[in-house]
């Protein structure tokens, strides 16, 4: 049944790129479900206010002009040529519904060999990886996120972005498709770690839907 939530998350998730106005999806787990690492409050909180808003702000922002008929990733891929209502609302609701599918409550999910294989390849080991990608989330002053992105040619790299800002985003320097992005506002987890942004990072892993960023892997090099 979880499998099957996933499922018809990215699902819709991908119907965002095809359709407006936007419409924020349901989680595919209850708001406890991810206790120990990420808690009830801030999970209800995030999704039901943080979120619920930027999709709110983002229609807002665009109604009654071009980017009304456009895909989120026309929007997103032209974000400098627009307003920051929309680039800010834009990423937002972006970054959240890819934020909310690569957690899980299932236990230990892995990466697939061929996504496990490109990661050893370019940052030299699983633990490197997660160091490079944790680093980058510590090291964000301020309110952002940190990413695993495939690049145009189909390679891996990390990155960090101010704000709501992404790599799809043609403002940003490293440019690339999302497979992972991991939020690091303070409304991420504050009530449960406070200022401890570390101990954060280090639980994500708990959580994490390998299954779902292999999927988003295998989906972003076949594009390549």
């Amino acid at each position: 049944m979880k499998i099957l939530k996933i499922a018809a998350l990215s699902a819709v998730f991908a119907a965002q790129f095809a359709f407006a106005q936007f419409k924020q999806t349901p989680l595919p787990y209850a708001y406890n479900a991810l206790e120990g690492s990420v808690d009830a409050q801030t999970m209800e909180i995030h999704y039901s206010k943080h979120a619920a808003a930027y999709v709110a702000n983002l229609n807002k922002a665009i109604a009654g002009t071009p980017q009304e008929k456009q895909t989120l990733f026309q929007i997103l891929s032209n974000v400098s040529k627009l307003t920051p209502a929309v680039r800010n609302n834009a990423g937002g609701h972006y970054n959240h519904e890819l934020f909310w599918t690569v957690l899980t409550p299932v236990k230990n999910t892995q990466p697939s060999e061929k996504l496990t294989k490109a990661i050893t390849e370019t940052f030299g080991s699983m633990d490197a990886f997660k160091a490079k990608i944790s680093k980058a989330g510590a090291d964000r002053f301020g309110s952002g996120w940190a990413w695993l992105a495939v690049d145009k040619s189909g390679k891996l790299f990390v990155s960090s972005t101010p704000n709501q800002d992404n790599p799809l985003m043609d403002a940003v320097e490293e440019k690339g498709t999302p497979i992972l992005g991991i939020d690091v506002w303070e409304h991420a987890y504050y009530l449960k770690y406070q200022n401890k942004r570390a101990d954060y990072l280090n639980a994500i892993w708990n959580v994490l839907n390998w299954k779902e960023v292999s999927r988003r892997y295998d989906e972003a090099v076949s594009k390549k």
